[in-house]
C-alpha cells in the first residue's frame, strides 16, 4: 500500500496480523442472511438441550441449526488466521504481530471490536504498521477495515459428534493515506468451521483479495487461505489456576499472487501456539493468545524468518 517511486522498503507489507475476505457482493449475502433469520423471528438460544433435530431448523431455506456448536462458543478464536466465530456479547481485540528477517522487522499492532447482531457478527478494525530495513523506515495508521460474517449452511449428525458450519465473509479496507496506508482494499470468501466430540476443531477461510488505486500495489490481485487446528482442554480436565479453558493451536496462513510480480509467489506461514481463557472478571471474560511464527515456503522465508503473535481479548 506504498505509493510508487519510493524505496524498495516502502512496498506492501505481506504478512498481516489477520488475512481478510471481504467483498461488496459477500456482504450483501451476508446481509441477506440476517434478514432472513429474523424475519424468521428466531434468536441464538443460551443453551441447545431443547432442540431437536425436527425443530432446530431456521433461517433461509432452513440451512441453519440451532443446536450448532457454533452459537455455543465452540470454536476457538485463531491468532493470526481471520476468526470465524460468533460474538453475541461483544469483544474488543487487541493484536501484535512482530515478525523478523535478518535487518527487516515489522511490527503490526491493531484494535478490533467485534459484535455480533442475530447470527452475522460485524467487525471494526484499526491498525497500526512499523517496518524497517536497510533501506529506512516506514510507520503509519494502516486502512480502516470493516468486516460481515454470517453462517449460511449448517449440518450437525444425530450424535452431535460432526458439527460443520460453512459461511460467507465480506468487508472492505478504507485506505487512510498515510505512508502505509494508500490502496482500497476489497476481497470476499467462504469459511468452514468443523468441530469433532468436545475437543477437536478445524477452521478454515479462502478469499479473493484485490487492491484499487495508483502506486506499485494498484491493482494487485492474492488468494488467501487460512487453516486452524485447535484441541480445547477444560478446566475440569486441566485444573489451571485462574483459567476456564485452555487451547492449544496450529494455524497455516497463505497468500498466493495472482498478477503484477507477485504472481506464482506462495507466501506460507506456520504459527503454533495457545489460547488461555481466562474465568469472568467483574462480568468480563478476558483471554490471552500467544505464538510463535515461522516460514513454510521459500517465499515467507524472504519476508519473515520468526515472528510472536500476541492476541488480547476481553468479551462483555
Amino acid at each position: 500500500m506504498f505509493g510508487s517511486g519510493q524505496p524498495c522498503i516502502f512496498r506492501r507489507l505481506k504478512i498481516r496480523q489477520k488475512f481478510r475476505v471481504k467483498s461488496v457482493p459477500t456482504l450483501l449475502l451476508v446481509v441477506g442472511c440476517q434478514f432472513t433469520a429474523t424475519a424468521d423471528g428466531h434468536v441464538i438460544p443460551a443453551a441447545a438441550n431443547s432442540w431437536t433435530s425436527q425443530n432446530a431448523r431456521f433461517g433461509l431455506f432452513d440451512w441453519l441449526d440451532h443446536r450448532s456448536g457454533y452459537y455455543q462458543d465452540g470454536f476457538p478464536q485463531a491468532l493470526i488466521v481471520d476468526d470465524t466465530s460468533l460474538e453475541p456479547e461483544g469483544e474488543l481485540e487487541l493484536n501484535e504481530l512482530h515478525t523478523g528477517a535478518g535487518s527487516q522487522h515489522s511490527d503490526v499492532m491493531s484494535v478490533e471490536f467485534q459484535k455480533s447482531v442475530g447470527v452475522v457478527t460485524f467487525e471494526l478494525e484499526l491498525p497500526y504498521e512499523r517496518i524497517s530495513n536497510a533501506d529506512g523506515l516506514a510507520k503509519g495508521i494502516g486502512g480502516i477495515e470493516f468486516q460481515a460474517r454470517c453462517p449460511v449452511y449448517q449440518y450437525m449428525s444425530g450424535n452431535g459428534f460432526f458439527d460443520n458450519t460453512m459461511g460467507a465473509i465480506g468487508g472492505a479496507g478504507i485506505p487512510v493515506w498515510s505512508p502505509v496506508s494508500r490502496n482500497t482494499e476489497l476481497e470476499g470468501g467462504l469459511f468452514d468451521d468443523v468441530k469433532l466430540g468436545d475437543h477437536f476443531t478445524v477452521q478454515s477461510v479462502l478469499g479473493y483479495d484485490q487492491l484499487f488505486g495508483g502506486g506499485d500495489d494498484g491493482g494487485l490481485e492474492e488468494f488467501d487461505y487460512g487453516l486452524v487446528f485447535a484441541w480445547r482442554i477444560s478446566h475440569e480436565e486441566m485444573p489451571l489456576p485462574g483459567i476456564e479453558r485452555f487451547t492449544p493451536m496450529f494455524e497455516i496462513k497463505g497468500e498466493l499472487g495472482l498478477n503484477q510480480d507477485e504472481a506464482g509467489q506462495n507466501n506460507v506461514l506456520g504459527n503454533m501456539g495457545f489460547r488461555a481463557d481466562f474465568r469472568s472478571i467483574a462480568g468480563l471474560e478476558p483471554s490471552l493468545g500467544l505464538s510463535y511464527v515461522f516460514p513454510m515456503s521459500s517465499a515467507a522465508r524472504d519476508e519473515v524468518h520468526w515472528g510472536v503473535a500476541v492476541n488480547v481479548t476481553i468479551g462483555f
